[in-house]
């Protein structure tokens, strides 16, 4: 598989270190997080990104959403011209 296909996993530790070399931030979008555990809509907060709405979490609290939602991380390493991507979105395991 080329680096610029994009996988899929589940994996934590893959996530994290994806998320990390990029210097991004697991992230909830402001105000979808306050009524308890499992929700909020995950992002991944980029320097540089122009969302302003978004409020950086801890590991844990994004690994919980993420598990207690059913997701999987879609992700790229390289883009097709061999710079590094940033592209990624959460998808239903089931899809």
């Amino acid at each position: 598989m080329a680096k610029h296909e994009s996988k899929t996993t589940t994996d934590r530790n893959t996530i994290k270190k994806w998320v990390e070399e990029r210097d991004g931030k697991p992230a909830l979008v402001k105000g979808t997080g306050d009524t308890g555990k499992g929700d909020g809509l995950l992002r991944i907060n980029f320097p540089g990104g122009e969302e302003e709405n978004l409020e950086n979490i801890e590991w844990d609290k994004f690994f919980t959403i993420f598990e207690e939602n059913n997701l999987k991380f879609l992700y790229q390493e390289e883009t097709k011209d061999g710079g590094e991507s940033r592209f990624f979105k959460f998808v239903n395991k089931n899809e």
